[in-house]
């Protein structure tokens, strides 16, 4: 039955200790807007009992360690947002007139199959709707002529969890605004749910500006996918764990191959643009890696406490060594053309060079220069797309799961422009905004790294 909408922001949560973050709200501009009985309330499979349905004072912190002794610690309100999770009033009509868009962008990531499934199963079997569909190719396929939504629905997609990449294909680039939300509105879907990296935020926090701009009821919320971990704020990105098990099989093939080898070098380049996670989780998980180098620490070749130098004691400690190396690090010191500066992908990056190739035919100038006639072998592994397009793990797998779900939640119950995802092991709804416009880099002062250094023993790389 049908009420009259009484939007969870009219709750006021009093507290000079909290700040709540605002969570824009279809009422914020339709306020005439109607609400629902939640079906879950009649749902033979769940029997909601006291505390199934999230409240509108269920908050997350963003932080939760302080420093006691520290008079900014309590000076200050905590920052928090909404817990996800169900709520008893929806603002959408599952039965009737509800059509829901899945659209995914940008490059391959484990899970992205299971994040689908879940969304059309989610959204069938919970909450009723038969109107689900997938958006083929990325933002483009919104608008072209050559690709009419797919209609989804539990049958078809039974199976997809289990599949690397993804069944409804992706692509980079072909964001137009006007074209994407003309053709929201001309398919008369209500509820788009947009999977994506940081750039794919971005256009979604434009979707929805634009949508809010024409006082259309549409909910919009975007999934963190990307598998660098790079999406800030929340704990991590889906994908990522596999990743960082699947990066152990190239860092256990480049540690045969170096121990196997007089002077041998085995030399692995994992993912990570802007990011070292996949790299410093990597070399703590394996135990095997001698250095490991990322973007958000510099490093150099020649001269004291370079990397040359640290190798060669390496060497002749050990006889051999691994080195990691994420993908963005060390791209300033590689040679570019002019044409080569400038060049850009789909997306609008700067086109990274390999700094695999690069690495490796430095480390052989290195040693034909300082050790000649002496044996050195160097073996290059780069594991990426491999990695990119396995299917998810358990671990990812269940994440996905949980994801799609608060997702669902949250649009169900009219809040819009937000990002759900894990805030220090509990699920929220984040402002779009936020989550386009924060980097999740690795702080190299912090314990994580601390505990790299001592695990490889490399160098700081800071000159004296």
């Amino acid at each position: 039955m049908a009420a009259e909408s009484e939007p969870e922001e009219a709750i006021n949560i009093n507290s000079p200790c909290i700040n709540l973050e605002k969570l824009p709200h279809l009422t914020d501009y339709l306020p005439t807007l109607k609400t629902y009985t939640n079906p879950l309330q009649h749902n033979p499979f769940f029997h909601p009992s006291y505390g199934f349905y999230v409240t509108p004072t269920d908050i997350v912190l963003r932080h939760i360690v302080y420093d006691i002794s520290s008079s900014s610690s309590s000076a200050s309100p905590h920052l928090a947002y909404l817990r996800a999770g169900p709520r008893k009033q929806i603002f959408f009509d599952p039965t009737d007139s509800t059509r829901a868009a899945i659209v995914n962008c940008g490059g391959l990531c484990p899970g992205l199959n299971t994040v689908i499934r879940e969304l059309v199963v989610g959204l069938w079997d919970l909450y009723g709707l038969r109107h689900i569909y997938g958006i083929q190719a990325g933002y483009r396929g919104f608008y072209s002529t050559d690709m009419a939504p797919l209609q989804l629905n539990p049958k078809m997609v039974h199976g997809w969890h289990k599949t690397g990449g993804t069944l409804l294909q992706t692509s980079r680039g072909g964001f137009h605004l006007q074209n994407i939300v003309d053709a929201i509105q001309r398919y008369g879907f209500n509820q788009v749910y947009i999977i994506g990296g940081d750039g794919t935020m971005r256009g979604a926090v434009k979707i929805f500006d634009e949508i809010r701009r024409r006082k259309l009821n549409i909910g919009v919320v975007g999934i963190p996918k990307t598998v660098d971990n790079d999406v800030g704020i929340i704990d991590r990105s889906f994908g990522f764990q596999t990743a960082v098990e699947m990066a152990q099989q190239a860092i256990n093939a480049a540690h045969v191959e170096a121990e196997s080898a007089v002077n041998g070098i085995g030399l692995v380049k994992l993912m990570g643009r802007s990011t070292g996670h996949i790299a410093l989780h990597a070399t703590l998980s394996s135990r095997d890696v001698d250095c490991c180098l990322i973007p958000e620490n510099k490093f150099y070749l020649e001269g004291k406490g370079g990397l040359f130098e640290f190798l060669e004691h390496r060497l002749k400690e050990n006889g051999h060594a691994v080195v990691v190396v994420a993908e963005g690090a060390g791209q300033d010191m590689i040679p570019r053309t002019d044409a080569q500066k400038e060049e850009k992908d789909e997306s609008g990056n700067p086109v990274f060079l390999d700094v695999g190739s690069w690495l490796k035919s430095e480390l052989k100038k290195w040693w034909d220069r300082d050790h000649p006639n002496e044996l050195f072998t160097v073996k290059y592994i780069d594991p990426t797309y491999m990695i990119r397009a396995v299917p998810a793990n358990a671990t990812d797998n269940l994440y996905c799961t949980l994801l799609a779900h608060s997702a669902i939640h949250g649009i169900m119950a009219g809040y819009t422009g937000f990002v759900c995802g894990p805030i220090n092991g509990n699920y929220a709804y984040i402002p779009l905004e936020e989550v386009a416009q924060a980097k999740n880099e690795v702080n190299t002062r912090d314990h994580k790294w601390a505990w790299v250094r001592s695990v490889t023993s490399q160098p700081d790389f800071e000159k004296t």
